[in-house]
C-alpha cells in the first residue's frame, strides 16, 4: 500500500494480466455494493486486464477515451466504477459510486472532482512505481 497525493493506491497482481491498482476507496466502496454489482464490474475489471473492453463500459466524458466507466444497474439503482487504462501494463480503478440522481444522465460534479484527484495520484504512483515505459 502507497500513498500519492494523501490518496492510498493497493496493488493486486496476477502472472498473466496487468495488476490492477485500487486508488484511494474505490475497492473498499465497491465491496458495498450488491455481489451481482461486483461481479459485473470485477468481470468488467478482468476485460481490461486482458485488453479488451466489458460491453456496458462507456468513455467518462471530460477524460478521453482511456477512463471509462463501468455501467451496472441492480434492482432500480445505478452503479458505477470509473477505471483508466491510460497507463501501458496496469488498470487503476478510480472511483466506485452509486449514482443517487434521479434525472439527467451527468455524473454529480463532486464524483468528477473525485475522480480528477485520484487520476493525478495515479499518474504519480505510475511514474514512481512502474516508471516511464
Amino acid at each position: 500500500m502507497q500513498f500519492y497525493g494523501g490518496t492510498t493506491i493497493i496493488c493486486e497482481r496476477m502472472e498473466t494480466t496487468n495488476p490492477v491498482e485500487w486508488v484511494g476507496t474505490s475497492k473498499r466502496d465497491l465491496k458495498k455494493f450488491p455481489a451481482a454489482v461486483q461481479d459485473e464490474v470485477g468481470f468488467a475489471l478482468y476485460q481490461a486486464q486482458i485488453g479488451l473492453r466489458y460491453r456496458h463500459v462507456k468513455s467518462l466524458k471530460g477524460f478521453g477515451a482511456n477512463v471509462l466507466e463501468i455501467i451496472s444497474r441492480h434492482d432500480g439503482d445505478a452503479f458505477r466504477a470509473v477505471y483508466t487504462v491510460r497507463f501501458k501494463g496496469a488498470v487503476y480503478v478510480l472511483h466506485a459510486f452509486q449514482k443517487k440522481a434521479k434525472r439527467g444522465v451527468s455524473t454529480p460534479k463532486q464524483e468528477i472532482d473525485l475522480v480528477r484527484r485520484r487520476l493525478m495520484a495515479a499518474e504519480q504512483h505510475y511514474r514512481e512505481f512502474y516508471g516511464e515505459r
